[in-house]
């Protein structure tokens, strides 16, 4: 007699070729947050076609849905994060996320029944800096959720989550145009309000915890060389243990954006691009399913060290994490000396070693599920 995790496997394995082409499809066409139109039209598709009954535009969010299929007892939520980065593409690997989802779904569906579940889909968009699950939260989203998962491409693998809380804020200089060369007493450099308060940030670096992180990115700073720049924008991130360390630590940092609106005269803005990311709060229980699970497929996890870091880097899946049991393992797709967020990691986020990972993470989070079910009729 098939067991449950065997009857999910083989489904796994039917539907591998579509997944690897759902993958290959997202990553060559990759839509940054809250963008993401065709990818949010894609990824349901195979879900529709199994029966699925899925919902677009979920809680009024364009690029968002949800799928459900089944009446078991026991609610497992997939998240689908399918948004890519600015100018690199899938160097997140979150086109694996979203088929890797998606594949365990189809596997659930195969044995929803027997195994006492009820299996949805959550399309979220805005992974990248936007808070898609923040939102998605907000307005109802995994309410009653039994356990929540995803897995993660990274360079090898890592079992436990650990991110940073983070808040993302878009950072604004107004001063004055000028003359550089005729007039320059006339003007207010804002781009000079910038280089002011990176040098305060930087200062600062040496009195914060060792676990804290503070960087950005100037993303304008004048047009032409001979006029003073009048405007200038950044974006930043500010990362911390915990949601109670980063509104501790987060004021200090306003506090050197401050000194540089203070040194050149001009007027800053801050503004937040989402509410804060939580820190992750895993289900132990969970997770050691997921371990076992993993292994017994043949994956081995990485020891602690450069390799293995990523699961330091924040998600919005923490604040999912906060509400309802959940896990955020890492799959590695054995793409070192390139780590996420290269253009080279992207590379790997498609072929050969991608492929086994995903179809492995699809697997494995479908025999997580259910070992949390609970099986109205055979074995597991």
């Amino acid at each position: 007699m098939m067991t449950l995790k065997e009857a999910a496997r083989r489904e796994v394995d039917r539907c591998a070729d579509d997944l690897v082409r759902l993958s290959e499809r997202l990553h060559a066409d990759p839509e940054t947050a809250w963008e993401e139109h065709r990818a949010a039209a894609a990824v349901p598709e195979p879900l529709d076609r199994a029966g699925f009954d899925v919902t677009s535009s979920y809680l009024g969010l364009e690029t968002a849905f949800h799928a459900r299929f089944g009446t078991g007892p026991t609610r497992i939520a997939l998240c689908a994060e399918y948004d890519a980065l600015p100018g690199l593409g899938h160097a997140c690997g979150h086109n694996l996320i979203a088929a890797g989802s998606v594949g365990a779904a189809l596997a659930l569906a195969a044995v929803a029944d027997d195994a006492g579940l009820t299996v949805e889909v959550y399309g979220t968009p805005a992974e990248e800096g936007g808070g898609g699950k923040i939102e998605m939260l907000d307005r109802g989203a995994f309410a009653g959720v039994d356990l929540a998962m995803m897995v993660h491409p990274a360079p090898v693998d890592v079992a436990e989550a650990r991110p940073f809380a983070v808040s993302h804020s878009k950072v604004s200089y107004t001063g004055k145009s000028a003359h550089a060369a005729a007039y320059p007493e006339a003007g207010i450099n804002a781009a000079d309000a910038f280089t002011v308060a990176q040098v305060a940030i930087g200062l600062l670096r040496q009195q914060l915890p060792a676990s804290a992180r503070v960087h950005g990115v100037v993303t304008h700073a004048g047009d032409a060389p001979n006029a003073i720049p009048e405007r200038s924008t950044g974006r930043w991130y500010v990362r911390a243990e915990t949601l109670a360390e980063l509104a501790e630590l987060e004021p200090r940092v306003v506090r050197a954006f401050e000194a540089g609106a203070l040194a050149t005269g001009c007027e800053l803005e801050i503004e937040p691009e989402s509410k804060p990311y939580a820190e992750f709060r895993t289900d132990e229980p969970a997770l050691e399913h997921y371990r076992q699970n993993a292994l017994a497929l043949g994956r081995e996890f990485a020891p602690p060290g450069q390799a293995a870091r990523m699961n330091r880097a924040s998600t919005d899946m923490g604040n999912v994490s906060q509400v309802v049991p959940a896990i955020h393992p890492y799959i590695g797709i054995g793409s070192l000396p390139a780590t996420n967020h290269q253009h080279e990691f992207a590379a790997y986020c498609v072929g050969g070693n991608a492929e086994r990972a995903l179809l492995d993470g699809a697997t494995a989070l479908a025999w997580t599920a259910v070992d949390r079910g609970a099986p109205a009729g055979g074995a597991v």
